[in-house]
């Protein structure tokens, strides 16, 4: 019995999912699980380190992923404005394919930033514990390349080459050509970038936000091989496309950002300064030593003291012998005597 194995990636035959009358774009909806899963990562981390809950993440999800797509739709028509400049109103319909990470990843991060402080929790430690959520929300959403049948890159015969449909294959080619699945070295990459991040985080716990920078210098270098890839049109520069240069630029800054950080203020977080709550409530361990016995000695004395001179003067008032006033009664009648001391007195016949 031979066993066959596939020699290519099909492609959907469509990219709208039919489920009884509701039509789903197979696009948006990938987008969307990349957002619930980077949500969901994002706030995890986060309450393990204390420093803030889910409702924190969700409420800064909801200005952080809108920013994101308008400005990942922005960046898209402007570096392809050769495609909308005939109808302009195409730039609307997002579902059809079309979102420039680089713009998203600005617009996301300073509006995230912005909503982070105003929820009252510190950007920086929101920004590493996103790092790599936003590595996995782009390993899921670029699956929506695969359904729309776009941003593939040049011919092969690999064994994992990707399948396009005639009408979606650029001029120039024959049908039945396989490309490059541009789409899949884009994910895994994003996939294990995700997974490393969690490592570096976990292994030596980098002070907040170099993790973002290690996201955002992983990401450049692995954007700029995808994109060498890639065959759709696009402006080039010296022989190099302009996502390219975008990603080596950034990728240079994100290395310069975490050569200088760790220079100047170290690579490791500090650790939790941890207070001794038995220190604190224990006098004799909280105080210097002997300091507790003599002030405990002191106070006994002047107490002990007080006590006594109090006791004395209630004797001097009670005893007789102390005072010298005191009035004895004869026994057999109410004349009074003067006290006379026992060693004056003279024993009569």
């Amino acid at each position: 019995m031979s066993t066959s194995f596939p020699t290519s990636i099909p492609s959907p035959s469509s990219g709208v999912l039919e489920l009884g009358p509701l039509s789903i774009h197979a696009y948006g909806l990938m987008i969307a699980l990349g957002v619930v899963a980077a949500v969901w990562l994002t706030g995890r981390r986060l309450e393990a380190r204390g420093d803030g809950t889910r409702e924190d993440v969700s409420s800064m999800a909801v200005w952080a992923v809108i920013a994101g797509v308008v400005g990942a739709r922005l960046y898209h028509v402007a570096t392809d404005w050769s495609d909308f400049q005939d109808d302009p109103l195409r730039a609307l319909q997002i579902w059809k394919g079309g979102l420039g990470i680089p713009g998203g990843l600005a617009a996301g991060i300073a509006v995230g930033w912005w909503a982070t402080r105003r929820r009252g929790v510190d950007p920086r430690i929101m920004a590493t514990c996103a790092a790599p959520a936003i590595a996995l929300a782009q390993s899921i959403g670029r699956w929506g390349n695969w359904f729309n049948q776009e941003l593939f890159g040049r011919p092969t015969d690999l064994p994992w080459a990707l399948e396009i449909s005639e009408d979606n294959i650029p001029l120039g080619y024959a049908p039945g050509t396989t490309f490059h699945p541009t789409f899949l070295y884009e994910s895994l990459w994003n996939l294990a970038l995700c997974g490393v991040l969690l490592w570096i985080d976990r292994r030596f716990r980098l002070r907040p936000p170099l993790l973002m920078g290690v996201y955002v210098l992983g990401y450049g270098i692995g954007r700029f091989w995808v994109e060498g890839l890639r065959i759709d049109q696009a402006d080039e520069l010296a022989g190099l496309r302009w996502n390219q240069w975008v990603a080596l630029v950034v990728a240079v800054l994100a290395a310069l950002y975490l050569v200088v950080s760790i220079r100047r203020h170290g690579a490791v977080e500090p650790a939790p300064t941890v207070v001794d709550a038995d220190a604190v409530t224990d006098p004799v361990a909280g105080g210097p030593e002997g300091s507790t016995d003599e002030s405990t000695d002191e106070s006994t004395d002047e107490s002990t003291d007080e006590s006594t001179d109090e006791s004395t003067d209630e004797d001097a008032a009670t005893d007789p012998v102390a005072d010298g006033a005191v009035t004895e009664s004869a026994s057999d009648g109410d004349e009074s005597h003067d006290y006379v001391p026992a060693d004056e007195r003279r024993d009569e016949p």
